[in-house]
């Protein structure tokens, strides 16, 4: 039976195991569960965006929640951002692959009209290894992020305040544009840099480039 009888707008990833499992965890600890799954590209419906309640929960979401509907919550809206506060916003995995971070972590904070800014509630951190690419950093944030998504959903279904770090984002959230641009391998590049693009960016059909007399040659992984 549901501990909690608040009313819940969820926001997720379409098709993604993480996200269903999150969703289905909340179902059975609230009554009233309002969700929305999407992929990127798709429109928040006129119906979401006009919602009211308690909290809104956004996991994997592929929405930028609009300030209008952030005003209509009346506890909490918070999102579980897949970084630790060292970095915000876009492709945050790749760039600590890059700067070749010893220590990541996943973050549950407060949503607030601009994207990665709002008051962190906890971080769950863990080590990266040096032979970590994408793949096998992804698969520990998502492991540690529906680990914190549990903890953080306890204690809202129970009625309690939710936890207030002491840890502030440390920049400003990395943008499309500076993502982009990590792709980017160049001639005059050192052999070090080139090594932390292909760590940083190699990972199924997204893989780092070099641009020569308008012609495209793209990294191909040794299998």
């Amino acid at each position: 039976m549901p501990l909690s009888t608040a009313s819940l707008l969820f926001l997720g990833k379409a098709d993604d195991p993480d996200c269903a499992r999150a969703l289905e965890h909340c179902q059975k600890h609230f009554t009233h569960v309002t969700f929305c799954l999407g992929k990127w590209g798709d429109p928040l419906s006129e119906d979401i965006r006009q919602w009211s309640g308690d909290y809104i929960i956004s996991y994997l979401s592929r929405w930028v929640v609009p300030q209008e509907l952030l005003d209509r919550v009346r506890i909490a809206a918070i999102n579980f951002h897949p970084a630790s506060p060292e970095y915000p916003g876009i492709g945050c995995n790749n760039f600590a692959l890059y700067e070749d971070a010893k220590e990541y972590g996943v973050t549950c904070h407060h949503m607030a009209g601009k994207v990665d800014t709002g008051g962190i509630i906890k971080v769950r951190r863990f080590p990266v290894y040096p032979e970590d690419g994408v793949d096998e950093l992804l698969a520990r944030t998502y492991e540690n992020q529906v680990a914190l998504f549990f903890e953080i959903v306890q204690i809202m279904a129970e009625g309690k305040p939710l936890p207030i770090s002491d840890e502030t984002w440390t920049r400003p959230p990395f943008s499309r544009k500076q993502f982009n641009e990590l792709f980017k391998i160049t001639p005059d590049m050192s052999k070090d840099e080139v090594r932390r693009r292909i760590r940083a960016i190699s990972y199924k059909h997204w893989q780092p480039y070099m641009e020569i007399h308008g012609y495209k040659f793209e990294y191909k992984p040794e299998k």
